[in-house]
């Protein structure tokens, strides 16, 4: 019988469950130690000054959203080629979403397309790190500079990444970031997220959100009391997942290696188009999106031989939901001819270059 391939899969090791199992026979299962501790260790790797845990990616945006001040009457900027969070979180705080097309090389946001939407209501922009490289951070800062804006860097994908020597999640270019912990991405919290910044003001409004709105500051500090001062949720994580978090971050660079030895492999190996790496980048990969022809039957031949692989993404601005706002198919010309060509190839670090072979092969076979 063949093994079977998805494009994605969590890397768990014993040391993994060791530090998850210590935590749950712990006084903490939630609200701990492990919790701060994940943070400073993110704040350790990236250089940012401040992190905050969540209970996932998409609360992480939604807490950013709110942080930045985005209401009814706002307007902020995102991709078409991203995961429904990236837009979703605009909408949570009722302001409206907005989209700038890509770049067809990297299937990032292309800052010259972001131009062409700023209006007077654009308060926010929401570059995505599409399969984990970054996006052109400084053409988009001099932008947000220019016009008072905010910068949310959606780095789900990016945990790892570098732009230009920074590491992303660092802020240099950026009011804040978020990372996505969900099992297919680079290091997993089973569920989870985090947020990160270099601004006092914005760590304290998002720690607040977080956690219902509420305050617990001054003569309050060491007492029964607190003050809910604005609307928050309860957005915190685990202490056994920010032990899991922990243990898996130690291993980031490992895993950033072999993958980035994995997309060297196919781009050697297969011949396909796929999405260029630019100069300014050292991504940490998270996916290898190729682009055929006959996308729909190479998807489904592909099944056929074992292999479970996926679609990176329905372009936003076409879902059902998105017509309120007066999108259509046409609007995102670069971003709708990429959505009908790609389809994302298995990329995690326990594929053997046996099983690279093997894959390669079952590719070769289908075209």
């Amino acid at each position: 019988m063949q093994n079977k391939y998805g494009y994605g899969h969590q890397t768990i090791d014993e040391t993994d469950i060791a530090a998850v199992a210590e935590v749950i026979g712990s006084d903490f299962l939630t609200c701990g130690p492990n919790v701060k501790a994940f943070e400073q260790a993110i704040c350790d790797y990236t250089g940012a000054k401040y992190c905050v845990a969540v209970s996932n990616a998409t609360a992480g945006l939604h807490l950013a959203a709110m942080a930045a001040g985005l209401q009814s009457n706002d307007e902020a900027i995102t991709s078409p080629i991203t995961f429904l969070s990236s837009s979703n979180c605009i909408c949570f705080t009722g302001a409206t979403p907005v989209f700038a097309d890509i770049d067809p090389e990297t299937a990032n946001i292309d800052p010259q397309e972001i131009k062409k939407h700023i209006t007077s209501k654009t308060r926010v922009l929401i570059p995505v790190h599409f399969a984990g490289q970054s996006c052109d951070m400084e053409a988009i800062a001099q932008i947000a500079k220019e016009h008072n804006l905010i910068v949310i860097e959606d780095a789900a994908h990016a945990i790892g990444s570098e732009y230009k020597s920074t590491k992303v999640g660092s802020c240099a270019f950026s009011d804040m970031t978020v990372f996505s912990f969900h099992p297919v991405k680079t290091i997993t919290t089973g569920e989870g997220g985090a947020v990160t910044t270099n601004s006092k003001e914005l760590y304290d409004k998002l720690c607040a959100l977080r956690e219902h709105g509420v305050h617990k500051d001054g003569e309050m500090a060491n007492t029964w009391e607190y003050e809910m001062r604005e609307l928050g949720y309860n957005y915190r994580m685990t202490d056994f997942q920010a032990a899991l978090g922990i243990s898996q971050l130690k291993k980031l660079d490992k895993f950033k290696a072999r993958r980035r030895e994995i997309v060297e492999f196919y781009n050697h190996n297969l011949g396909l188009p796929h999405l260029i790496e630019k100069d300014f980048s050292t991504a940490c990969f998270h996916l290898y999106p190729i682009l055929v022809d006959n996308r729909r039957d190479f998807y489904f031949k592909a099944r056929e031989k074992g292999l479970n692989l996926q679609i990176h993404y329905i372009p936003v601005h076409t879902q059902p939901y998105y017509a309120r706002f007066g999108y259509k198919k046409g609007d995102y010309p670069k971003a709708e001819t990429y959505y009908e060509q790609c389809i994302s190839l298995p990329l995690y670090p326990a594929l053997s270059d046996d099983d690279l072979n093997e894959i390669i092969k079952r590719i070769k076979e289908i075209l």
